[in-house]
């Protein structure tokens, strides 16, 4: 079986690599001299890790991340691989693919899903159901797997397009009714959704219902002390979102410290 490795996380891992191979150091803004958290890449006054949820779940979920993603402070594939423990993360490239990532995919226990919109796939690789993640293990029955491709959307078709080795898992295409409330980056259109609201989608979708408000309530929270940070301002660790966040930790059974 393959195993999804606890702490240092899968995108805190890559994101070590990503800088071990960089010719040039990257420099983030913000901070006197660009200093950051290690644990949540934000400046130091507003350090977030105190509030990282840790909510049970037995999906997973399978990072396939653009070249320079892992190393964005407003990366939101970190919020995911800080709220689901089985958390996997690789970075693309066009001639070569990790062979641990196709372990993964091989994997027997799990179920993999590509989540891609339906418009660019054949129609019988569309699927808008997915395995319950509470169904027992058994023969028939896999923990879901929601293999996102953490890039903006020119980046994104391209990956989709350029790697084969995903062209035999079924595509789980997303019918949201809501409209995305990321504030972080722009997008031109308003169904297109952060990496972390997909996956909170996705776990929804397979009966996750605490860990996909989780992951929700925390990329509101991140949301928060991000730009608060940018602007150089207070956090209020009593706002809406950080109530909300507290009350989500609660129903996991988590102290309520920080």
């Amino acid at each position: 079986m393959f195993s999804l490795a606890p702490l240092p996380h899968a995108v805190s891992r890559l994101r070590a690599a990503r800088l071990a191979r960089s010719a040039k150091p990257f420099l983030a803004r913000g901070g006197p001299h660009g200093e950051r958290c290690a644990g949540c890449r934000l400046v130091p006054s507003h350090c977030l890790c105190a509030l990282r949820p840790d909510v049970p779940s037995r999906a997973g979920v399978c990072l396939i991340m653009c070249d320079i993603e892992p190393l964005k402070p407003s990366n939101t594939g970190w919020l995911i691989a800080d709220v689901v423990a089985d958390t996997a993360a690789f970075g693309w490239a066009r001639t070569e693919v990790d062979p641990a990532l196709l372990a993964l995919l091989a994997d027997p226990q799990w179920q993999p899903y590509l989540v891609f919109p339906g418009e660019f796939v054949a129609p019988e690789r569309v699927v808008t159901q997915v395995q319950p993640a509470d169904t027992p293990v058994g023969q028939t029955a896999q923990r879901p797997l929601f293999v996102l491709l953490d890039a903006t959307w020119p980046e994104a078709r391209k990956m989709f397009r350029k790697s084969p080795y995903l062209n035999h898992l079924p595509v789980l295409s997303l019918q949201p009714e809501q409209i995305s409330t990321y504030r972080l980056r722009r997008s031109r259109r308003e169904d297109h959704f952060c990496t972390s609201e997909v996956a909170a989608l996705c776990l929804e979708l397979a009966g996750e219902t605490l860990a996909a408000q989780t992951l929700q309530a925390y990329l509101e929270v991140f949301t928060v002390h991000y730009l608060q940070a940018k602007h150089q301002l207070p956090v209020d660790l009593h706002s809406a979102a950080h109530q909300r966040l507290r009350g989500l930790r609660l129903s996991s059974g988590m102290d309520t410290g920080g």
